[in-house]
């Protein structure tokens, strides 16, 4: 049997080396590791999300007491490193002669036995010196970045952005765990049935004034093994991303299209809102993704969705034309860090070209949508250039478009009326965008 300790080593080694997805190398090994009970699991997620949210901090502070650069390690030991450094500094209820132990007896089975000695002077000298940080002020992006672990780049896109009392806020919420949202699948049941649905199965719900159908839940353990998930009673969905799906105001008995739609949480909300009628067209550009889609429509008892493998950024007539199309396109994911904190350590090179393909989408959009339709774009990135600059391009270039105001009871940001953008700090969402349009004068 494994220890929690080394299913979490496991799990980040195979983030740092592989680059994988921490979501989805945690629920993998979670899955393959069954004889850990619920406390061992919820030390794993702890370990593993913490470490990935102050790997910056971490790695500063090992390089205090390293006669060579953090990144000059070996992928195991530094692993380990990181590890017992985030006990000592962030684990309270972690005893420090445990955190220090246990990563020396990490190492040796781990092929760094060589560096055992090593692993244990350094996270001791952690140990009694606790929290370092650099010099330099709370204006200052280099010092930010090593205070919230979050890369320079971003720190300063976010202050010439927004400004730095909203940098400095967006930074400290990323590294805050996000709640856990769902939609009530309202073809099946409603808030109330739901709610105490999940009483009875001891999970703490509570609904949001913002969004009829969406709950708060707490106390969940696995959400997949709930008897109401199992029966498709609901699916997993942030408020924003439920809002997205409000603004495209999907009607009964219409086509909708969802040109970038995987996993399925805004296909699975548009669905809904139709009451399973019409039909949703949901595609994706990698067939995994779009069995997705199609297990998690069997499972929720929609069967007004189809879904396609599909390229969102090439026309296909042969599908058609539709009432409503959402451009829910690939982003840098800034608005989602404290959800997936890898996201945090792109290279800024790997965005630069993002604007051009969002707006390759958008525009291929309009070739699918009727006259007088709906044309909803979003993000999940705090980005103006992937945001509010493709979309003021696309209004210049496309004059039979017109901007629609995304109603909603939450305060504005930014862009007045004509676009929305929700900030976690200020929202308690996800950082996200939205902008509608209609085409040729169609309903506002």
């Amino acid at each position: 049997m494994k220890s929690a300790r080394q299913v979490a080593f496991e799990a980040l080694l195979k983030v740092h080396r592989d680059g994988a997805y921490s979501n989805l190398v945690v629920d993998s090994l979670l899955k393959e590791n069954k004889e850990l009970d619920d406390r061992d699991k919820a030390f794993v997620c702890n370990l593993v999300y913490g470490t990935l949210d102050r790997l910056i901090l971490i790695d500063y502070n090992l390089g205090l007491y390293l006669n060579q650069p953090v990144r000059k390690l070996k992928p195991e030991l530094h692993t380990i490193l990181r590890m017992g450094t985030y006990q000592l500094l962030f684990m309270d209820k972690v005893p420090s002669r445990a955190a220090v132990n246990e990563s020396v007896n990490l190492a040796k089975f781990n092929k760094s036995s060589f560096a055992a000695s090593l692993v244990n002077a350094v996270l001791r000298r952690v140990s009694d010196n606790g929290i370092r940080l650099p010099e330099g002020s709370e204006t200052d992006p280099a010092y930010l970045a090593v205070k919230y672990s979050c890369p320079e780049w971003i720190i300063k896109l976010w202050i010439d952005s927004y400004g730095i009392d909203n940098a400095i806020a967006l930074a400290e919420k990323a590294l805050e765990a996000a709640p856990v949202v769902i939609r009530v699948n309202t073809t099946k049941t409603t808030s109330e049935e739901l709610i105490w649905k999940l009483t009875e199965e001891g999970v703490v719900s509570e609904k949001i004034d913002s969004v009829p159908e969406a709950l708060v839940i707490s106390n969940t353990g696995s959400v997949e093994e709930l008897d109401s998930y199992k029966q498709g009673l609901f699916h997993a969905q942030d408020i924003a991303s439920q809002l997205c799906c409000m603004a495209l105001n999907a009607k009964e008995g219409e086509t909708v299209f969802d040109l970038c739609a995987a996993p399925g949480g805004k296909t699975f909300t548009i669905a809904e809102h139709m009451n399973n009628t019409g039909v949703v067209r949901s595609f994706d550009v990698y067939q995994s993704r779009v069995e997705l889609i199609k297990s998690g429509a069997e499972r929720l008892g929609l069967g007004n969705v189809y879904s396609y493998l599909s390229d969102a950024s090439i026309f296909n007539e042969n599908y058609g034309f539709a009432d409503k199309v959402l451009c829910d396109v690939p982003c840098s994911g800034l608005g989602i860090i404290r959800r997936k904190p890898e996201i945090r350590f792109k290279n800024k090179s790997e965005i630069d070209g993002l604007p051009e393909l969002q707006y390759r989408i958008l525009c291929n959009a309009t070739k699918y949508l009727k006259d007088g339709g709906r044309l909803v774009y979003s993000t999940c990135t705090l980005n103006p250039k992937e945001n509010s600059e493709v979309c003021d391009r696309f209004v210049k270039e496309h004059p039979e478009f017109t901007p629609v105001s995304v109603h909603t009871d939450l305060p504005r940001y930014g862009e007045g009326d004509k676009y929305l953008t929700l900030m976690p700090h200020i929202h308690s969402t996800d950082g996200f965008f939205i902008a509608a349009f209609v085409k040729n004068g169609g309903a506002q």
